[in-house]
């Protein structure tokens, strides 16, 4: 990158892979930090902000040994769509415990941050809500198949 980017650098890398792995045109592992440092003009520094916001909406993971991959294979539903849609799969109707933040992280491969986040926004549309000493409960049925 030439010039300085009024949003970020590390957004505006974060955004293209995203595109890439939108469109198909990345999948499976990633190029490396190194090949994306040269590819991007930047420091590794600012390669791995993008690949950490990358990695807390569910888009991609790190993989000891391997680098960094797509997250979930081929399933191209995002984290936040996966757990909401998760309420109609397990058949939750309005009452019911949500899992926990551990049982999210394991079934979807996600970092417990990640995980979080969803979770807020859940809560902030009303999905779910937080009852003290039960954990978190659908207060709210998704419609159109878990987008909100």
């Amino acid at each position: 990158m030439s010039e300085a980017s009024p949003r970020g650098t590390y957004l505006v890398i974060s955004e293209a892979l995203r595109k890439g792995i939108e469109e198909g045109e990345i999948s499976g592992p990633l190029p490396s930090e190194a090949d994306l440092t040269r590819s991007h003009g930047v420091a590794r520094n600012t390669i791995r902000r993008a690949l950490k916001v990358l990695e807390a909406e569910g888009s991609v993971e790190s993989v000891p040994g391997i680098g960094w991959r797509t997250a979930q294979g081929g399933d191209r539903r995002s984290l936040a769509e996966r757990m909401t849609d998760m309420i109609a799969e397990d058949s939750l109707t309005i009452g019911d415990t949500y899992p926990s933040e551990a049982k999210l992280c394991e079934r979807f491969g996600a970092s417990r941050t990640a995980v979080r986040r969803v979770l807020a926004h859940m809560e902030a549309t009303g999905v779910l809500a937080t009852v003290h000493g039960k954990g978190r409960t659908v207060c709210a049925l998704p419609t159109s198949a878990g987008r909100s």
